[in-house]
């Protein structure tokens, strides 16, 4: 997953003719491929999810990841899904709309010889509007001040959802956001302007004890 933001400041790296900057890094944390280094694009507002909020999550996630159907929605460099299925996921799909990063993360792929995964290059809600396959963990970060998040959320629970899944959602630290009434919120972190929330499912109809986030 990248966090895309409008920058502050304007780059000072010359932009080439189709409008990337040259390249960074992404490194995995943890799993079968730690300390692995990736080629990420340098296209305007895409950016890895730093490493410490990656951290974080991960130890959150924890045994749950074991084994997990992960659904990464706007993508971007990949950052979440990537290191999801280091750490023991069984499959992934990737959804990007930009084509050159959806591009990169099909290359990254193959750098590190996963199969188990797919890239899809597309908006993220018209995927959400196509038959849906239930995963157990989502990954959510749309581009800020779109008003996007609510839609997603809302789709999601359109059968794309285990009853037991987990949700990642990362925001403007600003917002807000409004998310279907059997998510409990289960921690979250602030990093900057954004805000990373880790909702965990309960079905419609089935009690659980409220969760606090810390």
């Amino acid at each position: 997953m990248t966090r895309r933001r409008s920058p502050s400041r304007p780059s000072r790296t010359p932009r080439r003719k189709d409008g990337a900057r040259g390249q960074g890094q992404l490194r995995i944390i943890g799993g079968e491929y730690r300390r692995r280094r990736l080629p990420v694009l340098d296209l305007p507002g895409l950016r890895p999810t730093p490493d410490r909020v990656r951290e974080t999550l991960f130890n959150w996630l924890g045994p749950t990841l074991s084994g997990a159907r992960v659904l990464d929605l706007f993508a971007g460099t990949g950052a979440l899904g990537l290191e999801a299925l280091s750490r023991g996921a069984h499959d992934a799909t990737l959804v990007e709309l930009d084509g050159r990063a959806s591009r990169a993360l099909e290359d990254n792929l193959a750098t590190l010889g996963i199969t188990r995964a797919r890239v899809i290059n597309a908006d993220a809600m018209r995927f959400l509007a196509t038959d849906p396959t239930p995963h157990s963990l989502v990954f959510l970060d749309p581009p800020f001040r779109q008003d996007l998040a609510a839609a997603c959320c809302a789709a999601l629970e359109q059968g794309w959802l285990s009853d037991d899944a987990s949700i990642y959602l990362e925001t403007e630290s600003t917002l807000a956001p409004e998310v279907p009434a059997g998510w409990l919120l289960h921690r979250e972190v602030r990093a900057g302007d954004s805000t990373g929330r880790l909702y965990r499912r309960r079905p419609t109809g089935k009690d659980s004890p409220t969760e606090d986030a810390c």
